[in-house]
């Protein structure tokens, strides 16, 4: 018997996830949906989804896992929708980089019986340049060589814990277990703040005195620092992201003005000597950590993959052999 997954958002994660699992034949029925019925088709013609269901209540009715592949501004509407239709034993999953934000989403709105947990991919080093946006830029190895950090709420089911550390492992990733305080730290550092910074340099530039014969020049270190004020999120929800978790972010731009004003500060002295090593240490360190993100050399200590049973006969076992009733595994 197959079980339906229903992915929630289709675009580049969304997809990449049901392309992964049809990628290791798992024996599910993947049903997707998107609020824009263009992705939603391109994604099933793809091949990530084998239904599409524009209808949101009607597309998690019968599921048993349901993936929350969207911006951060779009989760807590969704499960305002989705909750009254999911199935006691549900598995709610989500992917947005705000973990403790969705966390309190879920206790407040999800009914008893329902489960959350929740998913921050770190995606496969060998896509980092891609500009590709939505279903174009999805992969099924789009996990590989990667963590995806996983975050649990108390007294959340065995089962449901398993499962979900099964399906991390499915996707070709390694679990990385985190606590809420210390993903939302961060992912504030390595995703909100990137695109905050892209978005300080647009406002900078953008219809500022000689944009007119700027915009006519501006090159690849233009696009490539900017880009990342487009990716993944929306406007709406980068505000989100930054506001519901002001503490880490107001800490970080502190940081990032610093060094800044450190290196305008050698600029205008005209010190050669001091501009030349701080670009020299910034070059050095992102050659390095690039180094260290495609060789991944932290992946052996930190793999745990699963053996037996496989992820769908775990599906299969929580799922209709009964276990899901089981109120007395949970994990404290």
């Amino acid at each position: 018997m197959s079980v339906q997954i229903t992915i929630v958002g289709l675009g580049q994660i969304g997809s990449s996830i049901g392309l992964a699992l049809k990628a290791h034949d798992v024996n599910v029925h993947r049903v997707g949906h998107d609020r824009d019925s263009q992705a939603a088709k391109e994604s099933q013609k793809a091949g990530a989804v084998d239904d599409v269901k524009y209808n949101l209540p009607a597309s998690v009715r019968e599921a048993k896992i349901v993936i929350l592949a969207l911006p951060l501004a779009a989760v807590r509407e969704t499960l305002e929708i989705i909750a009254p239709d999911l199935q006691e034993g549900t598995l709610v999953l989500d992917t947005a980089p705000a973990k403790a934000t969705v966390a309190a989403w879920a206790k407040e709105l999800l009914p008893e019986g329902r489960f959350y947990i929740g998913l921050t991919p770190a995606i496969n080093p060998e896509y980092l340049h891609g500009t590709e946006p939505g279903v174009k830029a999805a992969r099924a190895n789009l996990f590989e060589r990667g963590l995806i950090a996983v975050n649990v709420p108390p007294r959340t089911p065995e089962n449901s814990f398993d499962l979900a550390m099964g399906f991390v492992n499915l996707l070709g990733a390694t679990p990385l277990l985190m606590d809420t305080v210390e993903a939302d730290g961060l992912f504030s550092a390595m995703h909100v703040l990137p695109q905050l910074a892209a978005a300080a340099l647009l406002g900078a530039t953008v219809g500022k005195p000689g944009w007119q014969d700027a915009r006519k020049l501006a090159g690849r270190p233009y696009a490539t620092v900017t880009a990342g004020a487009a990716l993944h999120d929306d406007a709406r929800s980068l505000g989100v992201s930054a506001l519901e978790n002001r503490e880490n972010i107001v800490r970080l731009l502190n940081a990032y003005i610093a060094a800044l004003i450190s290196l305008r500060d050698g600029i205008d002295a005209g010190d050669r000597e001091a501009v030349t090593k701080r670009l020299e240490e910034a070059f050095k360190g992102r050659t390095r950590w690039f180094d260290e993100r495609f060789a991944a050399e932290w992946l052996q200590g930190e793999t745990q993959q699963l053996d037996t049973p496989s992820f769908s006969e775990r599906m299969n076992q929580t799922f209709f052999g009964g276990l899901i009733t089981d109120r007395q595994k949970q994990r404290k």
